[in-house]
């Protein structure tokens, strides 16, 4: 990037890139007033809109627009605490959980 010096493998990261620095935002949504520099940003995005919920527990059929949803909801069958304090033996299951956390130290 000749603005910020970043390098890029193929032509598209660096034109993707080079939005962050013009602003330019050519694919807006048609239902409300955002924009966004990637398609595949959008049509996360019209999530939103649609109340599409692409992500379905195997175990409980529950369904999230999400995929961070869908993964914080897996611990819940899982068990798994992904985010160990590093002050105490208590671990967590979402990183906002353990910033919390970390002020009772």
């Amino acid at each position: 990037c000749g603005e910020c010096g970043k390098a890029f493998k193929g032509s598209s990261g660096l034109r993707y890139h080079m939005r962050d620095h013009t602003g330019e935002r050519p694919y807006p949504c048609p239902q409300c007033p955002k924009a966004f520099k990637r398609s595949s940003l959008l049509q996360t995005h019209q999530r939103v809109h649609t109340g599409l919920r692409a992500f379905q527990c195997s175990q409980c059929g529950l369904t999230f627009k999400w995929a961070s949803h869908y993964q914080y909801h897996q611990r819940q069958h899982t068990g798994e605490r992904p985010y160990p304090c590093p002050l105490c033996p208590k671990a967590f299951k979402n990183s906002s959980s353990l910033r919390r956390h970390r002020h009772t130290h």
